[in-house]
């Protein structure tokens, strides 16, 4: 499995129309679904570097895609 940095995980948000609500700590992204359902995902701030394969599902779960939607974002 290819390893994908957080800065590619923030332009594919970004696409997905999410936007930033909170920089503290960890960076807090939303969007509201068609379906009315708010989804947030949590970001650490580490730019390039690459996101664990644990934190990279979650990632994909909280964003409500799959990895291949995420590959064709990016």
């Amino acid at each position: 499995m290819a390893a994908y940095t957080y800065d590619q995980v923030r332009r594919a948000l970004r696409r997905l129309e999410f936007r930033l609500i909170r920089s503290r700590k960890h960076e807090t992204w939303e969007r509201i679904a068609p379906n009315g359902a708010i989804l947030q995902v949590r970001l650490s701030h580490k730019g390039n570097r690459p996101v664990p394969p644990g934190t990279f599902g979650e990632i994909l779960r909280q964003a409500g895609i799959t990895r291949e939607q995420f590959l064709e974002l990016i």
